[in-house]
């Protein structure tokens, strides 16, 4: 099992160098539905139907996992150590998630190498 960061997954989507090592992942996968939401909100920006997307997305075979008071203050204590090197409240709930479930995490993000946060992070490119 590995918990993906919106990063990855669009990487995967959109053909991105690293897509291959997402691909492998994907039938063992979950994804906070913070990292969802920025995904789906990745192509509404750019025009796409948002309902259309979501419903596309749920046919992958990736765990979503809901994003509530136990995560919210998870998330919120890697502020410390995420903040000096810019990663957001999604970088964040992925960490999360992945601590909490003792797996990796997977992200197209190289500054995740930076942070200490106990998870094992893998970087697709």
């Amino acid at each position: 099992m590995i918990a993906l960061d919106a990063s990855a997954l669009l990487a995967w989507l959109f053909r991105e160098p690293g897509h291959e090592v997402v691909a492998e992942h994907l039938g063992s996968a979950c994804l906070s539905a913070v990292n969802l939401s920025e995904v789906i909100g990745r192509f509404a920006r750019d025009g796409h139907d948002a309902g259309g997307v979501a419903e596309r997305l749920a046919t992958l075979p990736v765990e979503v996992v809901p994003f509530g008071a136990a995560e919210a203050r998870d998330a919120a204590a890697l502020l410390p150590v995420t903040k000096p090197l810019g990663l957001s409240l999604g970088d964040r709930a992925c960490l999360a998630l992945a601590r909490s479930r003792g797996i990796p995490a997977l992200t197209a993000d190289r500054a995740w190498l930076e942070v200490a946060s106990g998870v094992d992070v893998r970087v697709v490119r």
